[in-house]
């Protein structure tokens, strides 16, 4: 990329990602400092485009940031939790857990149902309406150092270039943006703190990251079945006792239903499939009422940082710092990390603007790295950190209600009788070879309940240019047959929510199978939804996911 000419601006900072990290970290700015100059990129066409969660968000970060907010007639916080309910299920049954037995921290009282691209997309507002510079479709496909090795800016990815690598016709080179401190708010598994994490070892002396994908579907469905506010979560069938996991239901306004599954990526079992696993759970008999007569009207998926406490991994490095989900602080029991995501962007952003207030540019920012741990962000991670090392150790049943017990010591002694967990093996270590499961079959989809991976796709508006670069890199093809293939049985054909992998003997039919030797590794990039899942789970680590051209991928829509 040094060897292209490119434009370049300068800024106090510079924020990679419109995430609810990213957005508050340039209204805090803002707030401390109105005449600092912050930019802010997203790879999305629009902010909120690749936004993708649950959510039910914990309003503390937006009641610090923006304390007038209830005031505002257009805040997207429109369905506040009413109903909490905790399911268990079995093949044919399910038993409601009680909320008295429930850690006083999983209680959703108080909390929003949102649709967290909306909840972006009113911080963005707020955000240029205090003068942050925001330019969705600027994908961040690289850093730039200074002589002493500090970060100093970010360049965005060349648009124009050909499948082959060469420039085309409309070729136009990314820019280069110049910051005083950038923040990193990528979200899971970004690219860009991928590269940061292992240039400066930030992740030395913590647990192995860890994470889970995540599912969901938005469902318009009758009014009769819609109980506004109802908060709903569920965990077991159809997933084995040894597979860690859940689901949700949330209902929102206007009859809207949004239902989601959770497959943490430990697992084991390289012929699981968690999209065909999300179709199985809508058909058991406490969900499925919910849909009948409904319409599905938008799908995606995205992974999920789920290490918590023990991985988060140093949030300092010369010249800016992880911010949100680049950093891991979703709270796993309660699927919440979206209020980490705006307090840690604030903390951040505090500690940026009194270094530049004292004069200091392109250093560490020790204090926020010093700071996190015994903040609102650290109490909340540290009471539940050993509840999914107890969940992957012993099982769902063992697991869960061992870890529902050591919330409560936490909760009421401020300390745990297990010390702090360690999570063991990185999730793509975890997978077993095929010649240890047996082939899972799983039911065609009806079309009107559940249906298959192309078709919700569709439903995700996902476009990429079919003839620029792939970017989803295989390190080693041979290694990808020889292992991927050979002895794993293509499981990316089936961790891949979205059909992007395929194994294909020579007259093109699907071969994910250890027996058959001639094949070939089909990509579909223009499929992904960029859940980086891949990247997570290649038992091999030889799958790269990098930045499209920006402005491709999702639309997401209420999601």
């Amino acid at each position: 990329m040094s060897e292209i000419e490119r434009e370049s601006m300068e800024f106090d900072v510079v924020i990679v990602g419109a995430g609810p990290a990213g957005l508050a970290a340039a209204i805090r700015l803002k707030q401390v400092n109105p005449d600092l100059s912050v930019v802010v990129l997203e790879k999305g066409g629009e902010v909120g485009a690749h936004i993708l969660s649950g959510a039910v968000v914990d309003p503390i970060g937006v009641d610090r940031l923006l304390p007038d907010w209830r005031s505002e007639s257009d805040h997207p916080f429109k369905a506040p939790v009413t109903d909490d309910h905790f399911l268990v299920l079995g093949p044919a049954g399910s038993v409601r857990l009680p909320n008295f037995l429930m850690p006083p921290l999983m209680n959703n009282h108080g909390n929003y149902i949102v649709s967290l691209g909306n909840v972006c997309r009113w911080l963005a507002g707020h955000a240029e309406a205090l003068g942050v510079e925001i330019y969705p479709g600027f994908a961040a496909a690289d850093l730039i150092y200074d002589e002493q090795g500090a970060v100093k800016g970010v360049v965005t990815g060349d648009m124009g270039v050909e499948r082959d690598g060469s420039q085309g016709p409309a070729f136009a080179p990314g820019m280069a943006l110049l910051g005083k401190y950038v923040l990193i708010g990528e979200g899971a598994r970004g690219s860009l703190a991928k590269k940061l994490i292992a240039r400066f070892g930030l992740d030395h002396g913590r647990e192995p990251p860890k994470f889970g994908i995540g599912l969901k579907e938005l469902w318009e469905v009758q009014p009769e079945k819609h109980k506004p506010g109802l908060v709903q979560h569920s965990f077991g069938w159809p997933l084995d006792m040894k597979t860690g996991g859940g689901s949700f239901l949330y209902h929102l306004e206007d009859n809207k239903v949004a239902v989601g599954f959770v497959v943490h990526l430990n697992y084991k079992n390289p012929y699981l499939s968690p999209f065909e696993e999300f179709q199985r759970f809508k058909t058991h008999p406490a969900i499925r009422g919910t849909f009948e007569g409904g319409k599905r009207i938008s799908y995606g998926a995205r992974a999920i940082t789920e290490g918590g406490w023990q991985s988060v991994p140093k949030l300092s490095f010369p010249g800016g710092a992880l911010i949100g989900c680049s950093a891991g602080f979703v709270n796993v029991p309660r699927i919440k990390g979206s209020h980490n995501a705006v307090l840690s962007g604030m903390m951040a952003a505090e500690h940026v603007a009194e270094a530049i207030a004292a004069g200091r540019s392109n250093d560490e920012l020790v204090g926020y790295e010093d700071a996190w741990r015994s903040s609102d962000i650290g109490r909340d991670l540290k009471k539940v950190r050993n509840v999914k090392p107890l969940w992957s150790r012993f099982g769902t049943i063992v697991g869960i209600s061992l870890g529902g017990l050591d919330m409560w010591m936490n909760t009421i002694f401020g300390g745990s009788l297990f010390g702090t967990l360690k999570h063991g093996k990185p999730d793509y270590a975890s997978i077993d070879p095929a010649a240890k499961h047996t082939k899972i079959e799983y039911p065609k989809p009806d079309g009107v309940l559940t249906f298959d991976r192309l078709s919700s796709v569709f439903l995700s508006s996902t476009n990429h240019e079919e003839n620029q670069p792939v970017h989803l890199r295989v390190r080693d093809i041979e290694l990808q047959r020889r292992s991927e293939h050979d002895v794993f049985a293509g499981p990316s054909t089936r961790y891949c929510p979205a059909g992007v992998y395929e194994w294909v003997d020579a007259d093109g039919n699907a071969a994910a199978d250890p027996n058959i030797k001639d094949v070939r590794f089909v990509i579909n990039a223009q499929n992904c939804v960029h859940c980086k899942t891949c990247d997570i789970k290649d038992p091999n680590q030889n799958i790269d996911w990098v930045p499209p051209q920006g402005g491709e991928g999702p639309v997401y829509s209420g999601m």
